[in-house]
């Protein structure tokens, strides 16, 4: 890790409104999202925080979805606009792929519009055959404006 930061899985350090804070305002994938669904999702997922060693503050955050068996999806990686560009960003990912590591599972999948050379580093590859996967998108509740 690098001097002056650790990662940290202990869900008691994480600070849930700066995570909420940063993903539904800044990050692509999650903007508007509320806070309820994000505590929610803290309480469902194995959870990876980034720590400045001298204050405490937590200045990353990222969220795995596993069955600690087959499969693991990476999600909600993100690194504090101010602790940018000091490689936490790839050190987060190495001790998320570090700490799964043992349990032998088949993936670890993670979607991305903007980070791809970050996770290549570490081993990750564009799917094989993407036709082969799907998914169902549920939609959002219908309002006022069109009908709902």
């Amino acid at each position: 890790m690098n001097d002056g930061f650790e990662i940290s899985t202990d869900p008691a350090r994480l600070d849930p409104a700066r995570i909420h804070h940063w993903l539904s305002t800044d990050a692509y994938w999650a903007l508007g999202r509320t806070r309820e669904k994000q505590d929610k999702a803290i309480a469902g997922s194995l959870n990876f925080g980034v720590y400045d060693t001298a204050s405490g503050a937590q200045v990353g955050y990222a969220r795995v979805v596993t069955d600690y068996a087959t499969f693991s999806w990476l999600c909600d990686v993100y690194i504090d606009r101010s602790a940018r560009g000091e490689g936490l960003g790839t050190a987060l990912v190495t001790a998320v792929r570090d700490h799964l590591a043992p349990y032998g599972l088949r993936r670890i999948l993670l979607a991305t519009d903007d980070a791809h050379g970050v996770y290549a580093k570490l081993g990750f590859v564009p799917l094989e055959d993407p036709a082969n996967w799907m998914h169902l998108l549920f939609s959002r509740q219908p309002s006022a404006s069109d009908g709902g």
